[in-house]
């Protein structure tokens, strides 16, 4: 591979790899925008409804328990898409994060700069009714409903923040590829051990119906012990589920992740190795079924 194509590789794995570079109008300097919750249409609220009640029934068993314990950050006072003002005041009291309002997906520094900060970006769109299966942008249900659960969880909420200052330092060593990978198979598509058994904590997953099921149940995928090195050399693809999931021992493990190791030392280390392949697994890093 020349390094034209690295580039293009790893630009692709990203998170705001595919943003427009150009600040949308109506959007702050920090690309957030009002929500005009006022504005949603019914459709809009029962696409939310109907999602949300598929996925909570689905996910019973399935997601680490700091999910469903928390699950009841999202009951407002009324049904539909959470108003983020309401939403903020319940999540805010718990661990000082916010969710805000962003008409897209944010460029690189933009995103890091809010996890840094205690923000989480929303998309403030909602797929249509004849989508409630897939939609490769992130929307406002994948946001909230996958991410802001387990953001009322100490330990995570402190882990997206740790994520946000790992963010910046990597763009400065040019190396956000690699926290890239840890944010994909952790924030994103993350397994852990619970009583034995892989669960969700996967933000991309727990918003998925069909994830849900193939993640767990598949033979199909990696279930791989994880292995912090591991994970900064294997790619991901964002066009289809996952061929590798990298499970923690325990969910709390997550913030110890990024707060003993040294991320520029250990990129350093990497320099100069290959990429892995995320359908490539050798049979010891494999977890017994």
């Amino acid at each position: 591979m020349n390094e034209q194509e690295q580039m293009k590789k790893e630009a692709a794995e990203r998170h705001g790899a595919w943003a427009s570079p150009l600040l949308p109008a109506g959007a702050a300097e920090d690309w957030t925008v009002p929500q005009h919750w006022d504005e949603l249409s019914d459709e809009d609220h029962w696409v939310w409804d109907a999602l949300f009640a598929r996925q909570q029934a689905l996910l019973h068993g399935r997601a680490v328990k700091e999910f469903e314990e928390s699950l009841e950050v999202l009951h407002l006072s009324r049904p539909g898409i959470p108003n983020f003002d309401e939403l903020n005041e319940k999540l805010g009291k718990r661990t000082g994060w916010q969710v805000v309002a962003v008409p897209g997906l944010v460029p690189d520094d933009v995103f890091f700069e809010h996890l840094a900060n205690r923000r989480f970006p929303a998309g403030n769109f909602i797929r249509k009714a004849n989508q409630l299966d897939y939609l490769e942008e992130p929307d406002v249900f994948h946001d909230v409903f996958g991410h802001v659960p387990l953001l009322a969880q100490p330990t995570v909420a402190d882990f997206m923040q740790e994520l946000g200052f790992l963010g910046r330092k990597a763009m400065e060593l040019g190396q956000l590829h690699r926290v890239a990978r840890l944010y994909w198979y952790t924030v994103e598509f993350g397994l852990a051990l619970e009583d034995g058994k892989p669960k969700i904590y996967g933000a991309g997953i727990l918003s998925s119906f069909g994830e849900s099921h193939y993640s767990l149940e598949s033979a199909k995928p990696h279930r791989l012990a994880f292995d912090l090195s591991r994970v900064l050399r294997t790619g991901y693809r964002t066009d289809a589920f996952q061929q590798s999931y990298f499970v923690v021992d325990r969910f709390d493990d997550l913030l110890q992740l990024v707060r003993e190791n040294d991320f520029a030392s250990l990129c350093a280390e990497l320099n100069g190795s290959s990429d892995i392949d995320p359908w490539v697994a050798h049979d010891e890093e494999l977890l017994a079924a």
